[in-house]
């Protein structure tokens, strides 16, 4: 900084910076979540998965209707997305400081004047980029606002934002779905375990931000809403289980 240059006081362009830097951030996670994978996979198929199994474009209807190689691609690609959104966010948020033409007092030197402190918050950043990315994966503007329900993309945010917390949800939905074969009741279980394991981690010291403990707990009450349908099948006795498939006896 300048001998004599004052940091800005001005509060509401130090604000309008942080909206400037936060709307770009959303709009890109927005456009890159709402690239709709489950769609183009069906489509490399010759068919629109909307109309094949439950209609959904995710990761478990499309290994339902294609088999288990589209399935999983769907769901690795999707989780990149959140994950890359997020990382995207906080590269922008790290290195688009703010800046302003100031003159010193000192000859009256006029310079360009940059506060890397007045960057916006990479919490702020990221937690931005993951609400948008899963909004976009959910409501897709390519396909009428009609999307998945972010399961994948969801994990991909908090392994980018809090990765003890999507490891420890990770090993909840591995748990109960080796338990119980229904993806639904894995996919619930792990949107509940992310603000609790956030809470504890956050107590416990492991991590930092009560921030992410209220996305966390916005995702789950999203993912919830989104799998209000498989909710009543479960209550109906009528969710499919992903079976195991018996294995072909020897031919004697």
């Amino acid at each position: 900084m300048l001998p004599g240059a004052t940091e800005p006081q001005n509060l509401f362009a130090v604000r309008f910076f942080w909206l400037k830097i936060d709307s770009l951030i959303v709009i890109a996670s927005y456009l890159l979540g709402s690239v709709p994978f489950g769609y183009i996979t069906g489509k490399m198929h010759g068919m629109d998965i909307r109309q094949h199994g439950s209609g959904n474009i995710g990761a478990t209807n499309v290994m339902r209707v294609l088999g288990k190689k589209p399935g999983y691609s769907v769901f690795a690609f999707d989780l990149l997305k959140g994950l890359a959104a997020v990382l995207l966010a906080k590269y922008i948020a790290n290195h688009y400081w703010m800046s302003f033409t100031q003159s010193s007092e000192i000859n009256h030197v006029i310079r360009h004047v940059t506060y890397p402190h007045l960057s916006l918050p990479e919490p702020v950043a990221a937690i931005s980029a993951a609400v948008a990315c899963i909004l976009g994966h959910n409501f897709p503007v390519w396909l009428g606002f009609k999307g998945g329900k972010g399961m994948a993309t969801s994990g991909g945010v908090v392994i980018g934002m809090i990765w003890p917390v999507a490891a420890a949800s990770m090993a909840v939905w591995a748990v109960v779905f080796l338990t119980t074969r229904y993806v639904s009741v894995a996919s619930l279980a792990a949107a509940v375990a992310l603000p609790s394991s956030t809470m504890l981690f956050l107590l416990l010291g492991l991590i930092h931000g009560w921030p992410y403990f209220y996305f966390t707990l916005a995702a789950c009450l999203l993912a919830v809403w989104r799998h209000r349908s498989n909710i009543t099948r479960l209550m109906n006795g009528t969710e499919p289980r992903f079976e195991k498939k018996p294995k072909p006896e020897p031919q004697s």
